[in-house]
């Protein structure tokens, strides 16, 4: 647990706003998301695992899980976002894990799934 004032946890959520709307803009510009994406690897080494297509949906998510956390309040959003992407990028390293993980399951039947709305 944290205390803290008010207004620290406004200008908090204040720069967490901006930041998270300017990135946006950026993304919108094709210099902007170019040079977003080329300081990805400097913030998150691990994307060099990832193939373009999958750095530019990380790039997206974790962008829309910015916004989320700073217009709605859905931290765990980001957090998410990160941890699996890394994920992914920690199968794609490990050529064994990977070839697991593009594997057809075998037809074994792992029974009835339940979904929850």
């Amino acid at each position: 647990m944290v205390l803290t004032t008010a207004i620290h946890a406004e200008r908090t959520e204040e720069n967490l706003t901006t930041a998270s709307r300017l990135f946006l803009a950026l993304m919108k510009r094709d210099e902007g998301a170019r040079s977003l994406l080329s300081a990805l690897p400097e913030v998150f080494p691990w994307v060099r695992h990832l193939d373009d297509e999958e750095v530019r949906e990380f790039t997206v998510e974790l962008l829309d899980a910015l916004s989320d956390a700073a217009e709605l309040g859905a931290r765990d959003a980001v957090h998410r976002a990160i941890v699996s992407w890394r994920a992914t990028a920690r199968i794609n390293a490990d050529p064994d894990q990977l070839k697991d993980a593009l594997h057809p399951l075998s037809d074994v039947d792992l029974g009835p799934v339940e979904v929850h709305e």
